[in-house]
């Protein structure tokens, strides 16, 4: 069975039995959130730190990142450990890293004697934007992803490793093919676009071929490149074609992960939320929303779309709470304080 089957859940769950207090952890590319929550909903401690990219440096120091946003959490608490820690982290994206990644958080002693549970991050946006732990979540922010959960444990999900993997999307996705698009257009491979002008304009430049020049030479940092996918969209909001047609391109990747996922947790037939999150799908961009919407509505008729905005530490928690059997008034608790 693949990764795109129907099966258990796939996150690294400590046996036994879980007992709070609660450390949940929700770690991004760009930012790591942490929060102390006890049996009963009341969020005692929280802290933040960087990124978290262990691809890029390591499993061990990405962790000590994580360790910043725990500390401060911790203190605020005026604990040292807990009982349970629920963690959401990017990049553990096989089993085999939410394993490793586990054990990394266990070596650390945050959870003493206790559990520790490691998940996708995807999961986290998931959970927040349902009342059980039931439905499909499609993330968009510098990659894409998604996942699908059901209260029995069973879940759905895909690899999300990039072309590899069949993904396509994500924001700086979206970036590189409109600057592949931009650079053809201005040589004439391509048809004409908008997006020739205005993604050097974004960086004082005149040209594609000076913005290739700048990027080759680092004089504008590849980091950076991210910053195009807003420009995208406006050029897709002022009519253009090429931009267009990529945004319509990301709705239908978007839909068809949501679709898979649903079908595989046999969830096509009811009324299932679909999350959607992650910076390019939370900025509810006019025309890839309403391209979502159109293309769900059609491919899978029950399902409700809603955009999440919340903090995926919120998640993360919940994901903890289901652990220790928490109650409706615990849950909502959790909701009002970390909104």
């Amino acid at each position: 069975m693949g990764l795109n089957d129907l099966a258990p859940d796939g996150a690294h769950r400590s046996p036994g039995p879980v007992t709070g207090p609660v450390l949940a952890i929700d770690a991004g590319n760009s930012k790591t959130d942490a929060a102390v929550v006890l049996a009963d909903g009341r969020v005692v401690g929280t802290g933040r730190s960087g990124g978290f990219q262990p691809p890029r440096v390591g499993v061990e120091t990405a962790v000590d990142t994580l360790a910043e946003a725990v500390s401060a959490a911790f203190a605020e608490a005026g604990l040292t450990e807990v009982g349970h820690v629920s963690a959401c982290l990017a990049n553990a994206d096989l089993p085999a890293e939410e394993r490793q990644l586990a054990e990394a958080l266990r070596r650390r002693g945050w959870s003493g004697t206790g559990s520790v549970d490691v998940r996708n991050d995807t999961f986290a946006l998931l959970r927040t934007g349902v009342a059980e732990p039931r439905g499909v979540a499609v993330v968009c922010g510098a990659g894409i992803n998604c996942v699908g959960m059901r209260p029995d444990g069973r879940t759905a999900r895909f690899p999300a490793i990039g072309k590899i993997s069949g993904d396509w999307g994500g924001g700086l996705g979206l970036a590189e093919e409109a600057l592949w698009h931009a650079a053809r257009a201005e040589d004439g491979r391509g048809g004409a676009t908008a997006l020739a002008r205005a993604l050097p304009a974004h960086f004082g430049l005149d040209s594609m071929y000076g913005l290739i020049e700048a990027l080759h030479f680092g004089h504008v940092p590849f980091g950076r490149v991210h910053e195009l996918t807003p420009v995208l969209f406006d050029c897709a909001q002022d009519g253009d074609a090429v931009a267009r047609s990529l945004v319509d391109r990301l709705a239908d990747e978007v839909v068809g992960m949501a679709v898979v996922a649903l079908s595989r947790l046999e969830l096509l037939e009811e009324a299932a939320p679909v999350v959607l999150g992650g910076g390019v799908l939370a900025a509810r961009h006019p025309r890839l929303d309403a391209g979502v919407r159109a293309r769900l509505a059609a491919r899978a008729p029950k399902a409700v779309p809603q955009v999440v905005a919340e903090r995926p530490v919120l998640g993360s928690a919940l994901l903890g709470l289901d652990r220790l059997g928490a109650g409706p008034r615990a849950q909502a608790r959790l909701r009002e304080q970390l909104s």
